[in-house]
């Protein structure tokens, strides 16, 4: 099935609780799947096409808000639009899940594969410090496997996650192992996961819980912004995800993630046969960031190529992570929907090699 399709029927099968979106390409099918699949008539689950993205983004707040599973789709366009709403539940310190199927831009763009929203996705494209967790599948099983990945850690961490896919990835076909079904918690379960949650109508409680990111205390606004932070600072300790192929004895590592990276794997094997050392460094959590595997991966190799389908965005925090021990470069394609060629990729690495005098 596509990639989108499958993350669709693994949010079912997560025992998710509402799901909140509106169409566009290229990850429509995520919405038009649930709809097929009625899960209202078999789990319970909700499933609403909401007027617009900051619509959506909203009825997801109100929902995680009483401590329900709750997750929206889109596109760059309608990322762009919720980036309020998302910024309004890192404040207010609710869970959630946010899939953004990637096209090109900026504005409309192209319906095409693109990773231009890498900045968005882990910069915090709203206000506030704030970060949101990011996983980056790179194929049709890792969308399925990652929804409950990020609502497990949404709820852990009370944070929203996002999985980023490009294009590529929400429409290619390929074979699934669908996780193991789990059932929607009770309300007895999701009072005891999430006792923050609003509570307006527990009788048995006294006190009545508020969700709000406002506090004009400042004092207790910076405590709540300290306490975010350390949870952050967790989290970069025990969330990191990443991949490495053939990097031990790497001249030339490269760096890239999603669609990107599986072309580069195949570029590695490409390079290894022509007798240039190569080797990928996936990141498949792009917040945190794999920052310590980068840092040991430049002990080792001499150059790092990072490889992306846009102007060059993952190398900032690459060249961060190297501190520029060694050299750091860009390879990318800009046609938003030209697809790089593992070719290409092994060209690019010949003439850095070359210019670098590796």
């Amino acid at each position: 099935m596509k990639g989108n399709e499958a993350l669709a029927m693994a949010a079912i099968r997560c025992g998710a609780d509402a799901y909140f979106g509106y169409p566009i390409t290229p990850q429509s099918e995520i919405l038009e799947t649930l709809m097929a699949e009625r899960p209202w008539t078999s789990t319970g689950m909700t499933v609403i096409q909401a007027e617009s993205e900051i619509g959506a983004i909203h009825m997801v707040y109100g929902a995680a808000a009483t401590g329900r599973m709750a997750m929206t789709s889109s596109s760059g366009p309608g990322i762009s639009l919720m980036q309020g709403g998302i910024s309004y539940m890192c404040g207010a310190n609710l869970p959630g899940l946010i899939v953004n199927v990637m096209r090109g831009g900026p504005g409309l763009g192209t319906i095409q594969p693109s990773q231009g929203d890498y900045y968005q996705a882990v910069r915090g494209g709203g206000h506030g410090d704030y970060h949101v967790f990011t996983l980056a599948p790179a194929s049709v099983q890792e969308m399925a496997d990652f929804v409950s990945v990020a609502f497990d850690w949404a709820f852990e961490y009370r944070n929203p996650a996002m999985i980023l896919a490009d294009g590529t990835i929400g429409q290619m076909m390929e074979k699934v192992v669908l996780p193991a079904a789990r059932p929607r918690l009770t309300q007895a379960q999701v009072e005891e996961r999430a006792p923050w949650a609003a509570n307006g109508t527990m009788r048995h409680r006294m006190e009545k819980n508020r969700i709000t990111s406002l506090e004009l205390d400042p004092a207790v606004m910076e405590a709540k912004n300290q306490d975010r932070e350390n949870r952050y600072a967790k989290a970069e300790r025990e969330c990191v995800r990443y991949e490495e192929i053939m990097t031990d004895d790497s001249d030339i590592i490269l760096v890239a993630f999603g669609s990107s990276a599986r072309v580069c794997t195949k570029a590695v094997e490409m390079a290894r046969a022509k007798g240039l050392k190569m080797g990928l460094l996936r990141p498949i959590t792009l917040w945190p960031f794999p920052k310590e595997a980068l840092s040991k991966a430049a002990s080792r190799a001499k150059a790092m190529l990072v490889v992306e389908l846009n102007a060059g965005q993952m190398i900032d925090d690459v060249r961060l992570a190297v501190d520029g021990r060694i050299p750091v470069e860009h390879f990318g394609r800009l046609g938003s929907g030209v697809i790089l060629t593992p070719t290409e990729i092994v060209e690019a690495a010949r003439k850095m090699a070359k210019e670098k005098n590796l």
